[in-house]
């Protein structure tokens, strides 16, 4: 079985390195590695050349978004032979038998569609981010990650079937990604690996959590995190609504109650998570109009 591992980069040259440092350390079989950079500007494509010459390297030119960076890289190692492609974050770094844990849970389910890593917070370090999750497409709520902020415990190391797997490390099949085709590029950033994992089940598959793939993800605990930002807030609001109208349809009534919900929600996390809440207030209010109008892709400034 041939494997090959995405990192997709934007602007973040330190992540970068230090992630692939990080894959030099793994103790399974060698797998393939490229990076993606998506038209970054601050010189990661020439760091990685220069430290880690034995890695592929794909520039893209522009910023095509998380979905569209790493379908190009998906793109470059399903040409080159790859059975299983595993998308890791330039900001996480793995751990040395994560790989290895992939590759014997794929063994083990032939039915698993898609595969979830568990992930840590880089600080603090023994903090979980994701251990799985549910995903309600009726209702467009997620809860939070299995696991958010605990340590870890017996429940949360128990190999099973979750709603979700996280973008920031999961492992797909060729034959699944030639199936139900990769990441969908119309929702540019967040709720892309969502959606993928939907039309991976709805295909038949599975979602499992393997939680001795671990990574560590430079997500801050304290201060929310990627949740405060006002990306998170435009693209979430609006491709939670785009995904779940997609995937579970309702009347008009219940549709319009769902997208109250959904906007509710993430006012809420507005006013609560971040620091420039008439920026965030913004950002919701322009993904709740786009969401309705159809207007997907990059946020039109």
């Amino acid at each position: 079985m041939s494997w090959w591992i995405v990192v997709l980069n934007w602007n973040g040259r330190e992540d970068t390195l230090a992630c692939l440092a990080s894959l030099r350390g793994l103790e399974d079989e060698p797998a393939g590695v490229v990076v993606v950079d998506n038209g970054s500007t601050d010189g990661t494509a020439a760091a990685v050349r220069g430290a880690f010459p034995e890695v592929e390297l794909v520039e893209t030119g522009a910023n095509l978004g998380f979905a569209g960076g790493n379908n190009a890289g998906i793109r470059y190692a399903l040409e080159r032979g790859a059975d299983w492609v595993v998308l890791l974050n330039n900001d996480a770094t793995l751990r040395a038998d994560a790989l290895e844990a992939l590759r014997r849970a794929a063994a083990a389910h032939p039915e698993a569609g898609a595969l979830a890593g568990k992930l840590f917070f880089t600080d603090p370090p023994d903090l979980i981010w994701f251990a799985g999750q549910p995903y309600y497409p009726a209702i467009g709520y997620a809860g939070r990650p299995y696991g958010y902020r605990k340590r870890d415990a017996p429940r949360y190391r128990r190999e099973r079937e979750v709603g979700r797997a996280a973008g920031a490390l999961m492992a797909v099949p060729r034959d699944v990604i030639e199936a139900v085709g990769a990441m969908d590029e119309d929702l540019f950033l967040y709720v892309e690996d969502v959606e993928w994992c939907l039309r991976i089940r709805a295909a038949g598959r599975t979602v499992r959590l393997v939680p001795d793939a671990v990574a560590w993800h430079l997500v801050s605990a304290s201060s929310g995190g990627e949740r405060a930002s006002l990306h998170a807030m435009y693209y979430g609001v609006r491709n939670t609504i785009v995904v779940c109208e997609r995937h579970r349809p309702l009347g008009r009534g219940l549709g319009w109650l769902r997208r109250a919900f959904v906007l509710v929600v993430f006012l809420g996390q507005a006013l609560v998570l971040s620091e420039d809440r008439a920026g965030a207030l913004r950002a919701v209010r322009d993904g709740w109009r786009d969401a309705r109008a159809g207007r997907l892709g990059p946020r039109r400034s």
